[in-house]
């Protein structure tokens, strides 16, 4: 078996200073994706580095306090890919690949487009590329999970208040059409979604802090774990963490029937 959790954590030394580091041993995963690390290396403790029985790899931000992304591995990978190659982008610390005898493990964290009009089309920029990079990444030869904050809810199932969202950065229908192509053309598998079609409530990860959001289960489902249609197929459950908050995500677990190359 192959467990895999995706974790934004809204910042890595808060996410610890409520327990994450704690909880972690306890799931046994192989891999833990985490996004939103929101620290540089000289912030980073021991603990958070490499936590017991695990190799961490990160990739920062350069703006400090802000984005990046890491993976706690039990295997040292043979290859460690940092970015997109594309400056702009990697600048933000958003896309982190380890690559394995026949499986790649990435954690990715799309841009928000809420702050405002320059943020989303910085949001459309990435979506443009790394449309161009999944379709690439779907030839590898590899398995592939794609874990992270992908920042879009895919469908009206995907959100409690969907039709006051319709307007709204990460339910736009230009977002939404997006993800459908990487489903429909390019051939990858919302694994979550395979394994619960019609699962509600329960799918959210993310929500708000405005309001009685998260009391009322005002969410979204915006964390995923995307993967190539042959491991997809192995996937035997997915659960989402809410007993703790570490962040205003949740983690996400899935368990496939494999193992490490």
């Amino acid at each position: 078996m192959l467990r895999v959790i995706s974790a934004n954590l809204n910042g890595i030394r808060s996410a610890v200073n409520k327990g994450f580091l704690d909880w972690l041993p306890a799931q046994e995963a192989d891999f833990v994706c985490l996004q939103e690390l929101k620290a540089q290396a000289d912030n980073m403790t021991a603990g958070m580095l490499a936590p017991s029985g695990y190799h961490g790899y990160f990739h920062y931000a350069e703006k400090k306090g802000y984005s990046g992304v890491g993976v706690y591995a039990r295997k040292q990978p043979r290859q460690i890919i940092e970015g997109l190659g594309v400056p702009e982008i990697d600048a933000e610390g958003r896309y982190l690949e380890l690559v394995y005898e026949g499986l790649s493990i990435i954690s990715v964290y799309l841009p928000s487009g809420s702050s405002g009009d320059h943020r989303q089309a910085a949001k459309y920029v990435f979506m443009e590329h790394f449309f161009t990079h999944l379709a690439e990444l779907a030839k590898c030869g590899r398995q592939v999970i794609l874990c992270g904050d992908w920042n879009i809810a895919h469908k009206e199932i995907d959100l409690k208040n969907w039709k006051g969202n319709m307007k709204n950065s990460g339910f736009l229908p230009e977002e939404r059409a997006w993800l459908t192509r990487v489903f429909d053309e390019i051939g990858w598998v919302d694994v979550y979604r395979k394994l619960y079609p019609d699962t509600l409530g329960e799918a959210y990860t993310w929500w708000s802090n405005r309001g009685q959001a998260w009391a009322k289960n005002v969410g979204w489902r915006i964390d995923y774990q995307i993967a190539t249609p042959e491991i997809a197929a192995t996937a035997q459950a997915a659960s989402i963490y809410k007993a703790q908050r570490f962040s205003d995500h949740a983690p996400l677990t899935i368990d496939y029937g494999t193992t490490v190359g």
